[in-house]
């Protein structure tokens, strides 16, 4: 039985952890005024009948702090990777000199900060439900081992550890936040 509880809690951590890696990489889609070329990884262009993501077709890079350049390893799809910009929700205006993209990232208003930072909380909480789900679903797989002969104070250490978890992952959740919210409001 212990190892069932071991497996149980192995995998909790691990489902935690995928919470926070999302949350990580949602919040990098977040943009805070300054160029990051992971704003376009969502991106995918029409590249000969096939729907494409950009980093394929192209390079990606930052000239500077406020300027992303898109490379095409072929000219000809210029004009794609310019129309998936313009159509992205990203809302930036693509510069096309008929060799690169520039893409020039605006400093943020104030009110735009505002919302960035309720889009990148919301973003923390969605991590924190993925972690009280993933201790929730341990919980119950505990119980039930519990009821198949499991002894109650095994059960009871086992409970106690995914909580002693679950406080460390929404610990690493909120300090994500807290640089993201610093990342955002730095002008």
């Amino acid at each position: 039985m212990q190892e069932e509880i071991n497996f149980y809690l192995q995998e909790a951590e691990e489902s935690m952890q995928k919470a926070i890696d999302f949350t990580v990489t949602a919040l990098t889609k977040i943009r805070a005024g300054k160029a990051n070329p992971s704003m376009l990884d969502g991106l995918s262009v029409d590249y000969y009948g096939a729907r494409t993501p950009l980093s394929q077709v192209a390079s990606v890079s930052t000239a500077d702090a406020r300027t992303i350049v898109v490379k095409p390893w072929e000219k000809s799809i210029l004009q794609e990777i310019e129309r998936a910009i313009i159509n992205s929700d990203l809302g930036l205006n693509p510069q096309n000199d008929g060799e690169m993209i520039r893409l020039n990232i605006p400093s943020l208003t104030e009110e735009r900060r505002r919302d960035l930072m309720k889009n990148a909380k919301a973003e923390g909480e969605n991590g924190k439900i993925g972690i009280r789900n993933a201790r929730k679903e341990t919980n119950d797989a505990l119980k039930k081992l519990q009821k198949d002969g499991a002894s109650e104070d095994a059960v009871k250490r086992a409970e106690d550890t995914v909580q002693e978890m679950t406080n460390k992952f929404v610990a690493k959740v909120d300090s994500i936040i807290d640089a993201k919210e610093k990342d955002i409001m730095t002008v």
